[in-house]
């Protein structure tokens, strides 16, 4: 059974990887249902339990960990990661948390509640914040994907419209000190042999910015597969997706989004435990550049979730 929709903002893009991880899967002659995240779905599993779930939910009935706590209580096998590594990652703040504990790059930050930015004055705050973390600055909810809410804030007077911009996706809001360079993502896969990074992807958006019109829409982005990297920085971006991986306790799956700057410093950003899966997704286009079909990946995966059972 494949686990699509939901009613997140990307209840779309959620709809579309799941179509295309069902088709996929039935070409291979899986049979493969595809079911739609609403009040049935539990009462389908109870009554007729599949061998193996696949997850193709975004936004957090799919990634905050609660669907897969479920699963892991009723016993079904599913792919992907574990309910507590979901939880790691879906909160950019204290993954952010974990991923410099552990010594691994990635931008300065806070975290200001909705709450905070109105009760302590939006004027004094940007001046504290600006001069902590300097221009430009990005704003994003602290949970969620798919570029919703995200603004880069290149003067002071867009600051209050970003952060209410950021505030309709979510109560808390986290700001980081803007990387200017190239945006790369990395995919990973475990088959049962340890996390293998695969190669990156380079993401360039022809409007500059890689918001949700730009990854969904074809024309909008062009994408460079493998990364325009040299080898040194090809090898440090696959040795940090998979430190990334690991340090968030994952499996399975994940995909590590990072920035390049001029300078060649990388910085990790997030990392995603339900990547997309569309045509125009960035995971699928890292397996396809690693020489491999997309479909057997899957039925790897597969394969490996309902060992897991026994």
């Amino acid at each position: 059974m494949v686990i699509a929709g939901g009613m997140s903002y990307e209840r779309d893009i959620s709809m579309r990887s799941g179509q295309r991880i069902a088709s996929a899967l039935q070409r291979r002659g899986v049979s493969c249902e595809l079911h739609d995240l609403d009040k049935s779905l539990l009462h389908s599993i109870r009554t007729n339990p599949p061998q193996v779930l696949f997850p193709a939910l975004h936004g957090a009935a799919g990634e905050d960990g609660s669907l897969r706590k479920i699963l892991e209580l009723l016993d079904v096998p599913f792919v992907g990661a574990t309910a507590s590594g979901s939880r790691r990652a879906w909160n950019k703040d204290s993954a952010k948390d974990l991923l410099r504990q552990a010594n691994l790059p990635t931008p300065d930050w806070m975290v200001l509640s909705q709450t905070a930015f109105s009760d302590y004055g939006a004027a004094d705050l940007l001046d504290s914040i600006v001069e902590r973390f300097g221009l430009p600055l990005a704003v994003k909810p602290t949970a969620g994907g798919s570029g919703l809410g995200v603004h880069v804030v290149e003067n002071e007077s867009d600051f209050p419209g970003a952060m209410m911009g950021c505030f309709a996706y979510g109560d808390k809001a986290l700001l980081e000190k803007y990387v200017a360079g190239r945006d790369i993502a990395v995919a990973v896969v475990d088959l049962g042999e340890g996390p293998e990074a695969l190669p990156a992807v380079e993401i360039a958006p022809l409007s500059g910015v890689y918001d949700f019109v730009a990854r969904y829409n074809a024309g909008a982005t062009r994408w460079h597969v493998p990364a325009r990297l040299d080898k040194a920085l090809s090898q440090q971006v696959a040795e940090l997706a998979i430190a990334a991986h690991d340090v968030l306790g994952l499996r399975d799956l994940s995909r590590v989004d990072m920035m390049v700057s001029d300078d060649g410093q990388v910085r990790i950003l997030e990392v995603n435990v339900a990547p997309g899966m569309t045509d125009t997704s960035l995971w699928p286009m890292g397996v396809e550049a690693a020489q491999r079909d997309f479909a057997d990946v899957l039925v790897a995966l597969i394969e490996q979730a309902k060992r897991r059972r026994s």
